[in-house]
């Protein structure tokens, strides 16, 4: 009687309960799958505070606020269906939000050495992917350094995410909420001009077998242009640029990285030199980026007379209201930097120029369709699309208009802010700008065996910015400074 009463209600005992699971896009499968030792996946953040905050005070902003997006309590499993996001049973608040301190003074340099070491070390995979450093004791104040990974979402979305932590007075609901009129349209005019991307993304597999193909029979391209419109066209141009140069900013990567940021510029000043000669702020930002560029190679002994080096830079595919939607939402373009021109209005012009032609492209949705097709692609395919693609640029380039007001979290004030997106594959370096309360902010990531002081480059933003500004106000105020007014005035 006994037994068969154990047996009745072990029967009827409810099965347990399986982990949540949401399947991966393709392409957040692919920048999954793109780690590797020399490049982690990784979106790398630093927030500086003008006073201490409370370990407390943050586990409790994140649990309410970053953990109501359900996929950072996920980790990624493989199922026979492909990448799935599932829900981490044994997930610990205090493995992801973990206090930390500096050795030492405490100052820039021991920051950017700690940083330098969480950017070097991926991730624990069997864990959701993304932790919080909190570092006392900073300057006066302290420091919060994020590490997400990539295939959570786009550093659009991320940078978006965070600030969604952040407040507009030092007691939350005491002021109002961060407005949206700071963010950018730019991503959605693309959109909207490339119609839907996931036709893309089946149409990126196609792209891609035949684009491997045709890197090794160039007579291959006729025919996918014929097959495929315009976007195989693009697809082919993109496939056709010649690899970077090789430069001193190129070579074989190590597993250690260095960062480093330079002293703000007044945005103000930084609008003024666009207007002065017709550009955009953006324009400035990245000619600016290669003049310090080739200051720094110049002083290592390069020849650079006439080197144009690309940077990939991404561009925003998903519509304004969809800022903070997880997931990866956006396409590269391949953007020159001039720095064999020595002249620093004309380097600017070049800049704009490239920015122009940029705009009236697909080459942005087409990358969207080939990483869609790269996240189902068997492993040698990927390699070799990666490998590719990533010889054709030196560097990466990301541009992040902020906030123009003051910002608080866990009830400290935000000083300044940076983000590094990681780079792919033989890419070594990465360019991060972001615009905060006023200023510009120029952060720099490398690999430790081709830039072992990224100081040195980093340091040089000020100088290359002022001798704009230096030109701007000597020019006539009336006329468009070009470069041949400048070159006048240089001489």
């Amino acid at each position: 009687m006994t037994d068969e009463t154990s047996t009745g209600k072990a029967a009827q005992a409810p099965a347990l309960k399986r982990p949540r699971r949401e399947s991966m896009s393709r392409v957040d499968t692919a920048w999954l799958r793109m780690e590797r030792p020399t490049n982690p996946m990784m979106i790398t953040g630093v927030l500086m505070f003008d006073e201490s905050i409370s370990l407390a005070k943050l586990k409790k902003v994140v649990e309410k606020r970053f953990l109501d997006y359900s996929r950072f309590r996920m980790k990624p499993v493989e199922t026979p269906g492909g990448m799935a996001w599932q829900t981490d049973e044994d997930f610990d608040i205090d493995w992801h939000v973990r206090l930390s301190a500096l050795p030492g003074r405490a100052d820039q340099k021991a920051l950017e050495r700690f940083v330098s070491s969480l950017a070097s070390s991926p991730l624990d995979k069997t864990k959701p992917l993304w932790q919080f450093h909190l570092v006392e004791k900073y300057n006066g104040g302290a420091a919060l350094v994020s590490r997400i990974h990539h295939s959570y979402a786009d550093g659009i979305a991320l940078v978006q995410v965070l600030l969604s932590l952040t407040d507009t007075a030092r007691e939350p609901g005491k002021g109002a909420d961060l407005g949206k009129a700071w963010l950018k349209q730019d991503g959605a005019k693309v959109a909207h001009r490339v119609g839907a991307v996931e036709r893309y993304a089946k149409l990126g597999t196609k792209m891609l077998e035949k684009g491997m193909d045709m890197y090794r029979d160039p007579t291959l391209a006729g025919v996918i242009a014929k097959e495929g419109g315009d976007i195989a066209r693009e697809l082919i141009q993109a496939l056709a640029l010649p690899d970077d140069p090789p430069s001193l900013l190129r070579g074989k990567l190590g597993v250690s990285k260095r960062v480093a940021w330079a002293p703000p510029l007044d945005l103000e000043e930084v609008k003024a030199v666009g207007r002065a000669c017709g550009c955009t702020v953006n324009d400035v930002l990245m000619a600016t980026a290669s003049g310090a560029l080739r200051d720094y190679m110049i002083e290592r002994g390069e020849h650079v007379d006439g080197l144009t080096l690309r940077a990939t830079v991404p561009v925003n595919l998903r519509p304004l209201e969809h800022a903070r939607k997880l997931g990866n939402h956006f396409g590269l373009v391949f953007l020159d930097l001039p720095v064999g021109i020595g002249n620093p209005v004309r380097r600017l012009e070049h800049v704009a120029e490239c920015m122009n032609q940029l705009k009236n492209s697909r080459q942005a949705i087409v990358a969207y369709g080939l990483l869609a097709a790269l996240g189902m692609a068997p492993a040698p395919v990927q390699e070799l699309a990666l490998e590719m693609f990533s010889r054709k640029a030196t560097t990466v380039a990301t541009n992040v208009p902020g906030p123009q007001q003051p910002l608080y979290l866990a009830g400290g004030k935000i000083r300044e802010m940076m983000f590094w997106v990681p780079q792919t594959g033989s890419i070594g370096i990465g360019l991060s700008i972001l615009s905060y309360n006023g200023k510009v902010h120029f952060g720099l990531i490398a690999d430790a065996k081709l830039v072992p002081d990224p100081h040195a480059v980093i340091s040089r933003f000020g100088t290359e910015f002022e001798k704009l500004l230096y030109l701007t106000l000597m020019g006539r105020w009336e006329d468009t400074l070009d470069s041949v007014a400048a070159e006048a005035l240089l001489s």
